[in-house]
């Protein structure tokens, strides 16, 4: 007699379970659906889902979520959905696979696995943005906690600049023994009607307690100014008031506002937000001025100088040090177009980015919770953490973080020989660094695990944006002699040791190089890396053996 047993249907497709494909597809499509949408977002997902499942109405009635609905109920609508016309796999179900698979798994027996996820899964980015980690630091979980999920992660890492504009003179010393304070820069880059507004509530809910402080010295600017105008040329003159301590500026303002605002500020932050990021451009100066990227890249190194001097006795005449944290928004051509001309000039690597990913055509529109009185109080114990911090803060746990975090990217540029990626790494590190210590602070200089797995994923968010956005572009600057690469790619680099058999020669690797889309001048320089850090070993001359990353 044969065996009529039912085998039991696989909870995966390659390798992704299910439920993780589900939850990536629901934060694609606007979030879980509501009382009133149930059996409509259901439908899609079923209907969607049938492509990856050989439109098995058995297998979805594994994996389908309920939502409450009876399983009558569930059963007719997967019936529909498998009834209906075949066509291809759905844009939102490919992006949904797709976004849960960024870290494959290590298919070399024998290899180091640790280096393998961190680095070769890690490193070689997915097509779609890393999704954000479950667990939450608690600050970062209320800030998008009124926030449909599709916008989450351009939220978490948009708030940043407005809390850190809190901190007064607060210092963090990095692994390279500099001390930084938390200039925090960030650009969100989506396409037009992409929702890019969804950073706007929690930044003005952060930005509440500054724009009250500084209401008042705008009443103060302003009276003075009245009384300053209501008096004939040659009369006395009140000198401008002291203690007018502005934080948040326009986002229009001329460079010489910009540096008298900075100097009043009395070490403060500065603050803007901008809707479009060619708003910059009041700050560039002369009409072919480029201030304005001047001014990012002082911003964020410690102990910079900036300043003008006027012979007018009227104009503004100062030497400060730059404050200055900021939010833009850009489409994503624009965004590239903007910073076209300084791709190699160090704006774009002190800057965190952030996108919205593209959402299906007919979607449910995203709904928003409510900001209230409730938020605002749960909100205000962070921010109080954060203005009461002064002085050297350590964090143990950051620091030991950003060192971790430092060795892997060494590691990946080695092997990848990525010279874009290597260098993008650097600040990003330190951005992801100082994000960690805004964390500890507001959280009354606590440590949590979740801080910890933030951060990491901020870092490889940040580094997916500017590899999609410019790693092409950048490459071509730094090397206009290279042909460019056309075709579909990948952000950032394979591991150059993967393309190689377990023994090779000097020659297979300056075609492994060839093949990757590099020169063979600095062959030999990797090879004495790979050796250093026993990746390989020399067998004879020009002839080299794998120790890791074996076929």
């Amino acid at each position: 007699m044969t065996d009529q047993s039912i085998t039991p249907c696989p909870l995966s497709f390659k390798g992704i379970p299910y439920s993780d494909i589900i939850n990536r597809w629901f934060s694609l499509a606007g979030g879980e659906p509501v009382e009133g949408e149930r059996n409509d977002k259901l439908h899609r997902l079923a209907s969607h889902l049938r492509y990856i499942t050989d439109n098995n109405e058995e297998t979805l009635l594994q994996i389908m979520p309920r939502y409450g609905l009876p399983e009558k109920e569930m059963k007719g609508l997967i019936h529909s959905a498998c009834s209906a016309k075949w066509y291809s796999v759905p844009k939102l179900m490919q992006e949904a696979c797709r976004g849960v698979s960024h870290t494959p798994e290590c298919a070399n027996e024998g290899t180091n696995e640790d280096v393998c996820a961190d680095v070769s899964g890690r490193m070689q980015y997915a097509p779609t943005v890393p999704p954000m980690p479950k667990r939450l630091p608690k600050l970062i979980r209320l800030l998008v906690s009124r926030t449909p999920e599709v916008y989450r992660p351009a939220v978490a890492h948009a708030v940043f600049p407005s809390l850190a504009t809190h901190l007064h003179q607060v210092r963090f010393k990095y692994i390279d023994n500099v001390e930084h304070e938390a200039t925090l820069m960030n650009v969100l880059m989506a396409g037009t009607g992409a929702g890019k507004d969804c950073i706007s509530e929690p930044i003005n809910r952060i930005m509440a307690d500054i724009r009250r402080r500084d209401e008042v010295n705008l009443r103060r600017e302003r009276e003075w100014k009245e009384e300053v105008n209501s008096k004939g040329a040659n009369k006395d003159k009140r000198q401008r008031p002291e203690g007018l301590i502005i934080q948040e500026i326009d986002a229009d303002m001329t460079n010489p506002a910009f540096v008298m605002r900075t100097a009043e500020a009395e070490g403060h932050f500065l603050y803007t937000k901008m809707n479009e990021i060619d708003q910059f451009d009041a700050l560039k100066g002369s009409v072919r001025g480029r201030q304005q990227f001047q001014i990012m890249c002082l911003a964020f190194d410690p102990g910079n100088r900036y300043g003008q001097t006027r012979a007018s006795a009227q104009a503004v005449t100062e030497k400060v040090t730059i404050r200055f944290n900021w939010n833009a928004s850009t489409t994503i051509q624009k965004g590239k177009k903007y910073f076209a001309r300084v791709l190699t000039d160090g704006p774009i690597s002190r800057i965190n980015f952030c996108t919205i990913p593209e959402r299906e055509i007919g979607a449910d529109m995203p709904v928003y919770g409510k900001y209230d009185a409730a938020f605002d109080e749960e909100l205000r114990p962070y921010i109080e953490n954060l203005n009461r911090a002064t002085g050297l803060i350590d964090c143990p746990q950051a620091y030991k973080l950003a060192q971790e975090m430092s060795a892997e990217n060494a590691e990946w540029a080695v092997l990848s020989q990525d010279r874009v990626y290597e260098n993008l790494s650097f600040r990003a590190n330190v951005i992801a660094y100082l994000k960690a210590c805004v964390l500890y602070v507001a959280n009354g200089e606590k440590w949590e695990k979740s801080i910890e797995d933030f951060v990491r994923w901020s870092f490889h968010y940040d580094m997916w944006c500017k590899l999609e956005f410019f790693g092409e572009a950048i490459k071509e600057a730094m090397d206009e002699d290279k042909r460019p690469l056309y075709g579909r790619h990948r952000p950032g680099r394979r591991n150059l040791l993967e393309l190689l058999p377990d023994e090779f020669t000097h020659a297979d690797a300056v075609r492994a190089r060839r093949t990757a889309g590099m020169s063979e001048k600095g062959t030999s320089s990797m090879l004495r890396q790979w050796v250093f850090r026993r990746y390989v070993t020399i067998v004879t001359n020009n002839n080299y053996q794998k120790l890791k990353f074996k076929a």
